[in-house]
């Protein structure tokens, strides 16, 4: 059975620290996430946005610890053109972030 998307957001949140953090890598509202914290469901975007940052964190707390891996988050980044990740992540732009963390975990330089 799926793990509701609820639970995946208190994940989320509790691994990033702050519903602030979360709203800022989905781009949306501090609010909103508070809402689909207690009573609303995210619309069809937003859910894959949450999945999406579930699995990036996912991946980076397999050899990061949390706090290091908050950094990375919001960190300049040269493989995302010095931006930070937690940009693209709001952006939905996953498959970029992964293949960053893929260059950060093999010591490759931008």
């Amino acid at each position: 059975m799926p793990v509701a998307v609820r639970e995946k957001l208190r994940a989320v949140t509790k691994d990033l620290g702050s519903q602030a953090r979360v709203a800022r890598a989905l781009g949306v509202s501090p609010s909103r996430v508070s809402r689909w914290l207690r009573t609303e469901d995210p619309d069809p975007e937003n859910r894959r946005r949450v999945e999406g940052l579930e699995f990036v964190l996912a991946r980076l707390l397999s050899f990061l610890h949390p706090d290091t891996a908050v950094k990375w988050l919001t960190g300049s980044n040269p493989f995302l053109n010095d931006f930070q990740p937690i940009e693209y992540l709001a952006r939905g732009r996953i498959t970029e972030v992964m293949g960053a963390i893929d260059a950060f975990q093999a010591g490759s330089f931008a």
